[in-house]
């Protein structure tokens, strides 16, 4: 069997990314280095041929996805699962935790100006953050971390990946 396909199959029929070392157990004589020389493979005949998917490194894995343009034919159906979308509260929130990790729940409210337990409770329970350590001081607050489903959830390799914040003015004023 041909190195492309077998990699190609796995990652189709994962629901979650994987890394190059996971889809190379799919046979014995596979390397992570050989998956890898097979992802770069398969990601420019997708391109080369303008395919509705690609393979797109999330966290420190890979997974096939549609491409970003072809989401309104799929929001017809019915059978096609969708990613629950975030309230502007969740999302405030998880950019906090994001930019400022290790962060406390006070320390989110002082940026926000109003409560954020129940945003901090539901972004937990979705598994977007993560208890990552305790505070020092009165009563050892809790310190939030953002997670892999996080960095799988917006299509970022690491947290690094976010936008700088010295740039995030210029990208809201050329989405705006």
């Amino acid at each position: 069997m041909k190195t492309t396909r077998i990699v190609e199959a796995v990652l189709f029929a994962s629901e979650t990314p994987l890394t190059a070392a996971e889809i190379a157990r799919a046979s014995g004589d596979l390397s992570a280095k050989d998956v890898e020389q097979a992802i770069g493979e398969l990601c420019h005949e997708y391109e080369a041929e303008d395919r509705s998917v690609q393979i797109y490194p999330l966290g420190d894995g890979y997974q096939i996805l549609t491409r970003p343009e072809y989401a309104p034919y799929l929001e017809r159906f019915d059978s096609i699962t969708r990613t629950n979308k975030l309230s502007r509260a969740a999302l405030e929130t998880l950019a906090i935790v994001a930019y400022r990790q290790p962060v406390s729940r006070l320390e989110v409210e002082e940026v926000r100006g109003v409560s954020a337990a129940g945003v901090l409770r539901n972004l937990y329970e979705r598994g977007l953050i993560e208890v990552v350590d305790r505070a020092e001081g009165l009563g050892r607050p809790l310190l939030y971390g953002t997670t892999k489903r996080f960095l799988d959830h917006f299509g970022l390799r690491a947290v690094d990946d976010l936008p700088k914040p010295e740039n995030l003015e210029i990208a809201l004023r050329t989405e705006g």
